[in-house]
């Protein structure tokens, strides 16, 4: 039996207001068409979570709310302070204690890019894997029954994709 990390980088974020309060951000257009995109590769492809850690910013929140109807079942989500702006540490420390089979972490960048890099022992051939974009998702498998035992290196990239992959763009 193996655990399945669904990697999220929330959706294109608004920058209407730059003085307003980081944490605070919500979705742009793009990042409101993005989302649903894909959460509905996240179905199609069988790689639905029973468990969700979400930070508790605004945009990775609104990603995550999104992506839910496009999934056919419900998983158990916890909006987690300690994910917002997270270090790859930080987010690991979190997914240590995340008791499901399937679990999908929603972050930030540059430390969700970050870890879903250092969790695998090569990088991956998608020219944009490194980068991670907005509303990335990776999915990566480990050949372990406990989170609490997951590490740098461990993981198997099961599958990648960004927006511009399954929406026709190039950004």
């Amino acid at each position: 039996m193996t655990l399945t990390l669904v990697l999220i980088r929330h959706a294109k974020s608004s920058w209407d207001a730059p003085f307003s309060e980081d944490h605070a951000r919500v979705l742009n257009t793009r990042g409101r068409a993005a989302a649903p995109v894909m959460g509905r590769w996240i179905a199609e492809k069988g790689y639905c979570p029973d468990q969700v850690l979400c930070s508790d910013a605004a945009r990775t929140f609104e990603t995550l709310a999104l992506m839910l109807p496009e999934w056919p079942i419900r998983p158990q989500v916890l909006t987690l302070s300690p994910l917002y702006h997270a270090s790859p540490t930080g987010m690991i420390d979190q997914l240590r204690k995340a008791t499901g089979q399937t679990v999908a972490l929603v972050g930030h960048n540059p430390g969700i890019g970050s870890l879903a890099c250092g969790l695998l022992p090569t990088r991956p051939a998608h020219p944009r894997y490194a980068d991670y974009p907005t509303c990335a998702t990776a999915i990566i498998a480990f050949k372990t029954t406990e989170w609490s035992k997951i590490g740098a290196g461990q993981g198997t990239l099961v599958d990648f994709a960004i927006p511009a992959d399954l929406m026709g763009r190039n950004d």
